[in-house]
């Protein structure tokens, strides 16, 4: 019963941002227990080093090149997948990223904010995420039921020095995340679900300068970062999987509009 309840085995997920250091981890096993894994990224080799990857380690995976901020790039990828698998049961949305023009260094002000910078990291977090579910929502609503897994952040609730138009994007995930539950289960049934994952600090390719120096010891920011979260180390990837197991599965089938923290205590310190 309790395997059953848990099992992903036959479901078919869509996965965009899975090339990343936590969405190879969070899709490789995503295959791993069974489910058909579609990739959804811009670059071509990126996306077929992963499937090859999957499918050489026994998992059912597809690829599917397409941009999250482009519309015509999504509806085209839309079709291939209802032309190869007629429907999904699940899109996890994990693409997004930040850029230097929208941070506010020590040495900078709000005035140094360069907007473009803005607008593309709103772009792609906030729209790159809107845009998919926009596209493959009809692929759930062949079935009447679906299951939507956004990728929020610690930023969102807690905003942080320097990442503003970062955590400005990720606070409008937990908003949609909220808004859409609502939307899809008064209007499709309570078989329509909407839930995040907010990370705290794992240690990735686009962070890692920002938190270690070059010998592995803590920069000024990694330490505060330890100092604010009890269990006092960085996330691994391997710490993802059991809130997307749960998630992903029929265990969660009663949760929507529910925003899961996967931090080492980050949020709940109060660092006293």
């Amino acid at each position: 019963m309790s395997n059953n309840l848990f099992s992903l085995q036959g479901k078919t997920i869509a996965f965009s941002g899975a090339t990343g250091v936590l969405g190879e981890s969070m899709s490789l096993h995503l295959a791993q227990e069974g489910a058909t894994v579609l990739i959804l990224g811009r670059t071509p080799s990126k996306v077929d080093s992963l499937v090859d990857k999957i499918k050489s380690e026994g998992g059912n995976a597809q690829g599917y090149i397409c941009d999250v901020t482009d519309e015509k790039s999504l509806e085209e990828a839309a079709k291939a997948i209802e032309k190869d698998h007629g429907s999904i049961d699940t899109l996890i949305n994990a693409a997004g990223g930040n850029m230097p023009g929208a941070v506010v260094t020590p040495d900078q002000n709000f005035l140094d904010l360069d907007t473009a910078s803005l607008r593309k990291v709103l772009d792609l977090n906030y729209m790159g995420t809107v845009l998919p579910i926009k596209f493959l929502l009809p692929l759930m609503l062949k079935n009447n039921k679906g299951n939507i897994l956004n990728i929020s952040s610690m930023a969102a609730s807690r905003p942080m020095t320097r990442v503003m138009g970062y955590a400005s994007a990720k606070a409008a995930i937990d908003n949609l995340t909220k808004w859409l539950s609502v939307e899809l289960a008064g209007k499709h049934g309570p078989e329509f679900r909407v839930n995040a994952i907010a990370p705290g600090f794992f240690l990735t390719e686009q962070n890692r300068t920002l938190l270690t120096e070059s010998d592995g010891s803590l920069t000024k920011r990694g330490n505060q970062i330890i100092t604010h979260t009890p269990m006092e180390r960085f996330g691994k990837p391997d710490d993802l999987l059991g809130a997307l197991q749960w998630l992903c599965s029929d265990a969660s089938a009663f949760v929507t509009g529910t925003i899961v923290p996967v931090d080492g205590g980050f949020s709940a310190y109060s660092g006293v």
